[in-house]
């Protein structure tokens, strides 16, 4: 899958990653709907790591389509939750 972090760029990242991801994808989800800013601000910052860590870069030239796209390390609350669903930022 290839998976967009906004004003980072894109990587690929194995089908198989998405159980670690989902995880931290629930406590962002949680942090979002408690308003617990300290903890989403550690909690989106461990997600973006982890997509990085076990994600492969796509060169800066590439145009391939992005099937997850995740807000920047910078986001606010208010962004994040704009981009929500009932899974999270993460399907699945």
């Amino acid at each position: 899958m290839i998976v967009r972090i906004m004003g980072e760029g894109q990587v690929r990242l194995d089908d198989t990653r998405f159980p670690e991801l989902n995880r931290l994808d629930d406590e962002l989800l949680a942090e979002v709907e408690g308003g617990d800013e300290e903890g989403f601000r550690r909690t989106l910052h461990a997600l973006l790591e982890a997509v990085r860590k076990l994600g492969t870069p796509l060169p800066d030239d590439s145009l391939e389509p992005s099937e997850l796209i995740l807000p920047a390390p910078d986001a606010t609350v208010e962004e994040v939750r704009e981009m929500l669903s009932d899974d999270g930022l993460i399907p699945g």
